[in-house]
């Protein structure tokens, strides 16, 4: 439990700076190649570690159930939701979309109970509404419009909350590694299709050497969040796993916080606190916090 709650912080941190980071990267890149680029160099990678760490055997004695499920993974992670989010960015406001997304926690929760019978108890309910209520904050979100590029964003939150749900089932049997490669492996080859029936496979060959060093940057932090992610959600909850998350929020604020001189807002510090204390609903036991304040009783 530890171990899976480290490793999706871990995840939380690389988040935090990836978001920061392919803020620069994607500028002047196609979303669609940038994201397909990604996906098919962290597939190659993750073959290599495979490799490396000898899970080779275990893709060996994969099954074809086993490998359907990989490739669902692929289909409902790796590729439909990256070509609805960025669509949907195109139409949407980046903070209203960002808080949309982030919405995956309640919905992780929701199907969690469903599909893998994880209790939906009060610190659960808790600990969603102080994330959302967060990073509503964080956000700095004044106004709300329902758009075309809002529903967008929402669907592909739903098909991201479905494949944590998915991947959490198949974690039961397999590495965290394989789940991972199958997902960049497959969803890379689900944007491909996706690029060649569109026309734009092109553009590929029009990729500068500034263009392509931001790609190999950014499959490099994507490599490290699969890795963390899958690893961790093998060992813990998966509505805990989405819950710890959200601290990526709160690393690119701070990143830019520190890299543009920007000044703290009480609605970010809020939304920072509000964040804060639903991560620690959602992983610190009711018996921990007892401990911690205990609570004397009358004579």
């Amino acid at each position: 439990m530890k171990k899976g709650l480290w490793l999706v912080f871990l995840t939380a941190i690389i988040s935090g700076v990836s978001i920061f980071i392919n803020a620069f990267g994607v500028k002047g890149i196609n979303p669609y190649i940038f994201t397909g680029a990604k996906n098919f160099v962290v597939a190659i990678l993750l073959s290599s570690i495979i490799l490396l760490y000898r899970n080779f055997k275990e893709l060996k004695k994969l099954k074809a159930k086993d490998w359907r499920n990989l490739a669902t993974i692929g289909l409902i992670g790796g590729s439909i939701p990256f070509l609805l989010f960025f669509k949907g960015l195109s139409l949407a406001s980046p903070a209203q979309g960002s808080f949309v997304h982030k919405t995956m926690v309640l919905w992780v929760a929701v199907l969690a109970m469903f599909f893998l019978k994880e209790k939906l108890n009060s610190r659960i309910i808790i600990g969603s509404l102080l994330l959302l209520l967060g990073n509503f904050f964080l956000l700095k979100i004044v106004s709300f419009n329902l758009t075309i590029g809002i529903v967008l964003i929402f669907i592909a939150a739903l098909f991201w909350s479905s494949e944590i749900i998915i991947s959490k089932h198949i974690l039961k049997k397999l590495s965290g590694n394989t789940v991972a490669f199958g997902r960049m492996f497959f969803g890379s080859l689900f944007i491909l299709i996706f690029l060649l029936v569109t026309g734009q496979v092109p553009l590929v060959f029009t990729l500068n050497a500034s263009q392509v060093m931001w790609i190999l940057v950014t499959s490099a932090l994507l490599l490290g969040y699969v890795t963390t992610f899958y690893n961790g959600l093998k060992l813990v909850k998966a509505s805990t796993a989405v819950a710890v998350l959200s601290l990526g929020s709160v690393i690119t604020t701070v990143l830019n916080l520190v890299f543009f001189d920007k000044l703290v807002t009480i609605s970010q510090v809020l939304g920072i606190v509000l964040l804060v204390s639903g991560v620690i609903a959602f992983t610190v036991s009711t018996q921990t916090i007892k401990r911690i304040f205990p609570i004397t009783s009358r004579n």
